[in-house]
């Protein structure tokens, strides 16, 4: 059967197949309207198998949406509540991307690692065919994990909004020189760290650059905001877990360029004097869970025996 499918098109069941091959009973068809399947534009591997993905979901009876992760058609999509779940194909920058689309309107993601090592995902790109006839029997759960809520001032006046899933950094530039970070924890003084960055992580993202900062990890449930500060001079040099609800202020005190970091993307430029704020967002990323609840303990081990740069992640 040949299959052709342009990135945007929308595909209606014609019939319903278990396998492909056996009529589904129809306790199993998903319950879902539309689903939205989304690929990393830059990797051909996750692109071929999100086609195939979009006939198997056809073959089901499930209606679908082919579109590439940063195509405008999806964010409209999602915004509009057209779809009720996302299947994103990439690695942990794709979820994370999946994250700040899909957070605000609570929509599921369900991930499929076609990087290299994939921490957020727990299907590899070879065995969604194990998992997606579940996905439509319902056999599956959802894991929500709380997100960020920034916000960049500058004389009292609000510049910029961010949803955030990992982490928000303020740190220096490219000249190699601390900048003062003079930080609040709930309209209290906290300290002024003279530092390379300043992040504030969810627990999402106490895996990611605050671990590699010395950070704790934490559980992926736990809706604390972590501090931790890079290269540290003569400041506080341990990482703090704030309790649940709350808000940190950073002021910014430099007289070279500054920075602020959203999830790794590209950088806002900071001057003396911005106040940057964070938050726990009103929403949560949600996440398609097949494992049982302790697979985060369980997978924890041998992702951090997994250095991505080494390729054996793949």
């Amino acid at each position: 059967m040949k299959f052709a499918l342009q990135a945007g098109q929308i595909l209606k069941p014609q019939m319903a197949f278990s396998g492909y091959n056996k009529p589904v009973n129809e306790r199993t068809v998903s319950s879902f309207r539309k689903i939205a399947i989304a690929p990393h534009p830059s990797l051909p591997e996750a692109n071929k198998e999100a086609y195939k993905i979009a006939q198997f979901l056809t073959q089901h009876g499930q209606e679908s949406l082919m579109a590439m992760l940063y195509e405008e058609k999806l964010v409209q999509s999602i915004e509009k509540h057209e779809i009720d779940l996302l299947i994103v194909l990439g690695g942990d920058g794709t979820m994370l991307r999946a994250g700040h689309i899909c957070g605000p309107y609570d929509i599921p993601i369900l991930g499929i690692n076609a990087g290299r090592f994939g921490f957020l995902m727990e299907i590899r790109l070879n065995e969604w065919k194990q998992y997606l006839p579940r996905l439509l029997k319902g056999d599956f759960w959802l894991e929500k994990r709380m997100m960020l809520f920034c916000s960049h001032k500058r004389a009292g006046v609000e510049l910029t909004t961010h949803h955030v899933l990992n982490e928000v950094v303020v740190g220096r530039g490219k000249i190699v020189r601390p900048v003062h970070l003079e930080t609040h924890v709930d309209g209290r003084y906290l300290t002024t760290y003279v530092a390379d960055a300043l992040i504030a992580a969810t627990a999402t993202g106490s895996t990611a650059y605050a671990l590699a900062a010395g950070g704790p990890i934490l559980p992926p449930e736990l809706r604390n905001i972590l501090l931790v500060a890079v290269a540290p001079h003569l400041s506080i040099d341990r990482g703090i877990v704030l309790a649940e609800g709350s808000s940190v202020r950073v002021i910014v005190h430099t007289d070279h360029d500054a920075l602020l970091c959203i999830d790794g993307q590209e950088p806002i430029s900071l001057l003396d004097q911005d106040q940057v704020d964070v938050c726990a967002a009103e929403h949560n990323a949600c996440f398609v869970r097949f494992q049982d609840p302790g697979y985060f303990y369980r997978n924890l081990t041998p992702h951090m025996n997994r250095n991505p740069a080494t390729g054996i992640a793949r």
